[in-house]
């Protein structure tokens, strides 16, 4: 090895030069500034630069399309513990239900969306979805659960669906516990 520790400054070849030297008369500067390169290519002289610039400012420019903004999404809000005690006790019940099992999860997300709809479209307030708890793994339950247990709440905080849900939470034991949620609907506008 060698001394000194530094890195070595290695100039141009003669190739390496030439292939600068080329590429360097094929670029163009920008009106009203100067290149940095030793050999320049022909330049714009003061009139053309000044014609030039005025003619851009001179053309008429159009405004930018407006871009149709939908309103943001409302926020969702938790069940509260009064309805939750209610739906617990038997002594409110479920509008509607939906049953995920067995769906892969591009079918169980369209399903989801056109069950919700129509739920808003009847009136319905309160729906039961039920997502199910996940395949066992051995003698335990995994500690992961069922792609539809986590997709579904994930889903219900996007936006589309959003403009349907006032909130979610898991449902009680009585309506399938951590395999099912309670789904309040929005009103209709």
């Amino acid at each position: 090895m060698t001394g000194g520790g530094g890195s070595k400054k290695r100039g141009l070849t003669g190739e390496d030069s030439a292939l600068w030297d080329e590429i360097a008369k094929s670029i163009r500067p920008l009106p009203g500034r100067r290149t940095r390169i030793g050999s320049e290519p022909a330049a714009l002289s003061i009139e053309e630069q000044t014609s030039k610039g005025t003619e851009k400012r001179n053309r008429p420019v159009a405004p930018a399309p407006a871009k149709r903004r939908d309103p943001p999404a409302p926020p969702l809000a938790p069940i509260d513990r009064k309805l939750k005690t209610k739906l617990s006790r038997g002594s409110m019940e479920i509008d509607a239900r939906l049953d995920l099992h067995g769906h892969t999860q591009a079918e169980a997300k369209s399903r989801l969306l056109r069950f919700l709809e129509t739920a808003q479209a009847s009136g319905h307030s309160l729906v039961l979805v039920i997502t199910g708890k996940g395949k066992r793994s051995d003698d335990s339950w995994s500690n992961e659960g069922g792609v539809l247990k986590r997709q579904v709440p994930l889903w219900l905080s996007l936006p589309e669906f959003r403009a349907l849900v006032i909130g979610f939470e898991e449902a009680g034991i009585r309506h399938g516990g951590a395999g099912a949620l309670y789904i309040r609907v929005r009103r209709r506008r």
